[in-house]
């Protein structure tokens, strides 16, 4: 009986079968902007490797019979994509056995493929993300202390006009996970949610939220700063201007709430009661004066997100504690976060010693290109992914600390 070969075809199918069930946290994020990419090259061009994600203009309510014209302000989130992938070496007696025995090799090619999609993810959702919850970075550890965990993410998405359409999820690190299964280990009353999470481990859906855990969950750490006062008048914009930081670096990503400044519902504009969070997006030396901030500062018009400037001669303050590191576990809807996979250009298949696959499904899609090389006796494997990531709408996240 003559051996059956496996081709560059059986791979692809086998590793996107491996990315799609190893993916987490970009499981439960907006695919919708991947035809920017492949839908224009089918028009006769390409989009370059960066789109503009167009956001849906704002306008405000008019009272009255007269008309109030109101200008068209359309705002964008910038869309990058980046090559990457993981390369094999296979000996001619490899590529004769079984694709059981290779399914393994396959699987540990993709590890790392599927990691740095969803680390990649994890780490914007860490920077872009401004409404925090829990800065103390205690565990749950009760019943009580993990419903409320669960329902004041709700609360905030609430706040923040997310939807509430079934596409909400949360992504735990592992101690946080542990703690909430823990935590509600004697609360629900349903047999089948308790023996599932006896038998996996993980946190069922619960409270709106569909959960998963996530080893890639990213690890913020404040710098040595001390919050120092704001220092100018009716600041707007995503700029700060502050007396001096004092004691040290005021590091990516730390969340700070200014003084007078409380978030609005984005539709109704009314207040929720809610100190506004700003996540700072850049390092900031000790000794500057200047803090930039997202979101940008907007106390009126149709964009409003705060209910005024923060009040100049008052300390911002900063949330967690100095020089302190803390998972950032994430509650969101869909539409806070878009991966964008695409197909890539693949050479004819056939020709020389070259064999190409690209395998698409749900959206995600892996390319195959097997090399042979008659010397050695040896193919050389690639596989490749072409993708990016936007926080295309971060107000609809929102992190939950852990230590």
């Amino acid at each position: 009986m003559s051996n059956t070969l496996l081709t560059s075809s059986i791979v692809s199918k086998a590793a996107l079968a491996i990315l799609k069930n190893n993916l987490g946290f970009s499981k439960n994020v907006n695919r919708d902007w991947e035809t920017e990419f492949t839908g224009n090259m089918s028009r006769g061009y390409a989009p370059g490797q960066t789109v503009q994600i167009k956001k849906p203009p704002r306008y405000e309510y008019r009272t009255g019979r007269v008309a109030v014209p109101q200008a068209t302000v359309e705002t964008s989130t910038a869309l990058t994509l980046s090559q990457g992938g993981c390369d094999l070496n296979f000996t001619a007696l490899d590529r004769t056995l079984s694709l059981t025995r290779l399914e393994d090799k396959i699987a540990a090619a993709m590890a790392p493929v599927t990691n740095e999609i969803d680390r990649q993810g994890l780490q914007l959702a860490h920077y872009s993300t401004y409404n925090l919850l829990n800065p103390t970075g205690a565990l749950p550890t009760s019943a009580a202390l993990s419903i409320q965990a669960m329902t004041q993410m709700g609360q905030r998405l609430d706040e923040m006009a997310a939807p509430r359409d079934r596409q909400r999820t949360l992504i735990t690190s592992p101690a946080l996970n542990g703690a909430l299964v823990q935590g509600f280990g004697g609360y629900f009353n349903n047999s089948a949610t308790i023996n599932k999470q006896n038998n996996t481990g993980l946190l069922s859906d619960s409270f709106g939220l569909s959960a998963a855990m996530d080893q890639n969950v990213d690890v913020h750490t404040n710098g040595a700063a001390t919050a120092t006062n704001i220092n100018a008048a009716n600041i707007t914009g995503s700029t700060l201007t502050v007396v001096a930081v004092a004691a040290g670096t005021l590091t990516r990503g730390t969340v700070i709430t200014l003084p007078g400044v409380y978030a609005v519902n984005p539709q109704t504009r009314q207040s929720t009661g809610q100190l506004a969070n700003f996540v700072v997006t850049a390092d900031v030396a000790q000794g500057a004066t200047s803090i930039p901030i997202s979101p940008a500062i907007v106390t009126s018009g149709a964009f409003q997100n705060v209910t005024a400037s923060p009040t100049n001669g008052q300390p911002y303050v900063i949330q967690g504690a100095a020089s302190t590191s803390y998972s950032t576990n994430v509650a969101y809807h869909k539409d806070a976060f878009t991966l964008a996979m695409v197909p890539m250009w693949a050479p004819p298949s056939g020709k020389g010693n070259v064999s190409v696959s690209q395998q698409t499904d749900d959206g995600l899609t892996v390319k195959v290109t097997e090399i042979y090389d008659g010397i050695n006796d040896v193919s050389l494997m690639r596989l490749d992914v072409l993708f990016g990531w936007a926080a295309t709408y971060p107000e609809l996240s929102v992190k939950y600390y852990s230590v």
